[in-house]
C-alpha cells in the first residue's frame, strides 16, 4: 500500500475521489451520490463532463426532482443507459426530500433503503462525503487483492468483509483511490502491465494468464 500511494496521487485519481478534496457540506454529499450513480458503467472523463454540466442546472434533490426527465436524460445520454439513470436520479431525489429532508443520509442502513443504492455507492458516500471508515469496493478492488493472492472471494460484497479483516484501517480512506487508479492504468484486467507495475516483485499473479 505504501509504494502503491505514493505512485497515484490525487490529482491524477477518479471525479470522486477528488469530490472528497472538497469542502465538506450535505450539497457535496448530494453531488457525490448524484456523480457515483452516474458513473456506473461509464468512462471517468465522461462522468466529470456530465456532473459538471448537470449541477450547473440542478445541484440539489428538488432541483433534481423538478427538472423535465427529457432534458435530463439529454444531458445525460452519453454516461450510457440514461433512461434507467434518470429515473435512478428522479427516485433517489424524490425519496431524500420525501424521506430525509432533502439530506443525504449519514449511515448505510438508510442510503441501502433507497432503491438504486447499492453497496458501492453508499460505501462511496460514507467515505467520500462523511469522512467514515469504509471501503468502497468496485471492478478493480475487487479483482486486484484476489490476483495478489490476499484472498479469494468471488463478489466485491465478499471482498469488502475480507479486507476489512486484513486491511490496516489507516489503509482504508485511501484504499479506494489508489486501487481504481491501479486497476485502470496498470493491473487491468486483461493482459496487466506487470513489466512496469511498482509491486510486481510482491505478486503471485493468480489467475493472470497473459501480461505486458
Amino acid at each position: 500500500m505504501n509504494i502503491l500511494e505514493k505512485h497515484f496521487h490525487y490529482t491524477e485519481r477518479t471525479t470522486l475521489n477528488r469530490m472528497r478534496k472538497q469542502k465538506k457540506s450535505n450539497k457535496n454529499a448530494f453531488k457525490i451520490l448524484i456523480s457515483c450513480l452516474l458513473s456506473l458503467r461509464a468512462k471517468d472523463e465522461t462522468t466529470n463532463r456530465i456532473s459538471k454540466e448537470l449541477f450547473k442546472i440542478a445541484d440539489t434533490p428538488k432541483a433534481i426532482e423538478k427538472i423535465n426527465t427529457k432534458k435530463l436524460e439529454k444531458i445525460i445520454f452519453s454516461s450510457g443507459h440514461y433512461h434507467k439513470k434518470a429515473q435512478t436520479l428522479k427516485h433517489v431525489s424524490k425519496e431524500l426530500i420525501k424521506r430525509f429532508n432533502s439530506k443525504v443520509p449519514g449511515n448505510k442502513e438508510d442510503l441501502l433503503s433507497i432503491k438504486g443504492i447499492g453497496p458501492k455507492t453508499a460505501n462511496i458516500v460514507l467515505s467520500f462525503a462523511f469522512n467514515q471508515q469504509v471501503l468502497p469496493i468496485d471492478t478493480h478492488c475487487h479483482r486486484i487483492p484476489n490476483r495478489l493472492g490476499w484472498l479469494n472471494t468471488k463478489t466485491p460484497e465478499k471482498t469488502e468483509k475480507e479486507l476489512e479483516k486484513i486491511l490496516p484501517k489507516k489503509y482504508w480512506t485511501e484504499f479506494n483511490g489508489i486501487f481504481v487508479l491501479f486497476g485502470r492504468t496498470i493491473c487491468v484486467p486483461i493482459s496487466p502491465k506487470c513489466s512496469i507495475c511498482p509491486i510486481n516483485q510482491y505478486c503471485p499473479r493468480i489467475n493472470v494468464k497473459k501480461s505486458r
